[in-house]
């Protein structure tokens, strides 16, 4: 090989590799980003890791994505969820752990898989029935605005149920999540109540929130103001409390207690829920 020659293939070789490392270097935003959202629920957590595709102008459902078909709901990989404790979906039983979902998208249904397999990702080809955990259908509703890029959701949050809800192009599907933490919680309480350091106001507020015994909800909170006197928020349930007892003289003045601890907090936020609290208790 001549020089000249073999100056031509060492340039060759340096501009091929100064190429590929300029590519490597190069970072572009994503097509269909990832995304991974956490929220509290029940007595645990709920965890969606997912991709997001977009519109981009297309025609999503019965196009991009084909009715009654496979769908790994996303881009890339599958959508997985993690359940920190035991749900139900669609009033169907789901263990605590993490499952992949994938759906048939339909014009008037869609059915929804729990499936247990975490390895097959987004290949849908090598689907199997037999590694599903549930399936159920759930009628899509449309939407007056377009999503344009896809999303998962929790929405109606209480404290134990939620309705998970994908949204995409002008198509909503929601799943009803619920979790049953009411025994657990009494249980809780039993428990801690029968300690010497009482957690009487979260207890006067579960009872409060739950519809349980107002009586036994008032003593609790009546105790916690006992020990913490200036807490206008706990006068705030007291008021709650009596309220729901149709007590309303005694409401009155627990909500006049809530403005004045307020105002001496300087907490704009109580004194406004006091003063609602005091039109109610007219």
């Amino acid at each position: 090989m001549t020089l000249t020659k073999y100056l031509s293939v060492v340039l060759l070789f340096l501009g091929t590799a100064f190429t590929t490392a300029q590519a490597q270097s190069l970072k572009t935003p994503a097509p269909s980003p990832n995304q991974k959202i956490t929220q509290a629920f029940g007595l645990s957590e709920i965890s969606v890791d997912y991709s997001r595709p977009s519109m981009k102008g297309r025609t999503i459902f019965g196009s991009l994505v084909p009715y009654d078909k496979i769908w790994r709901t996303g881009a890339n990989g599958a959508t997985k969820f993690t359940f920190g404790q035991d749900v139900m979906l669609q009033g169907m039983k789901v263990p605590a752990g993490t499952y992949a979902l994938y759906t048939m998208p339909g014009k008037n249904k869609w059915t929804i898989m729990i499936y247990k397999d975490l390895t097959m990702g987004g290949n849908v080809t090598d689907y199997n029935t037999g590694d599903e955990l549930i399936r159920f259908d759930v009628m899509p509703k449309m939407l007056k605005d377009k999503v344009e890029s896809f999303t998962i959701e929790f929405a109606n949050l209480t404290s134990n149920s939620t309705d998970i809800q994908l949204l995409w192009d002008d198509v909503c599907v929601s799943i009803k999540t619920t979790v049953e933490i009411d025994k657990m919680v009494m249980d809780n309480i039993n428990k801690v109540m029968a300690q010497d350091s009482r957690p009487y106001y979260q207890a006067a507020n579960y009872y409060y929130d739950n519809g349980k015994d107002m009586n036994k909800a008032l003593e609790w909170v009546n105790t916690a103001i006992s020990q913490n006197p200036k807490a206008y928020y706990m006068y705030a349930t007291k008021a709650r409390i009596e309220l729901k007892m149709n007590k309303k003289a005694e409401a009155a003045m627990s909500a006049k207690k809530v403005i004045e601890l307020a105002k001496e907090a300087k907490s704009d936020d109580y004194v406004a829920i006091g003063n609602d609290l005091l039109n109610q208790a007219k």
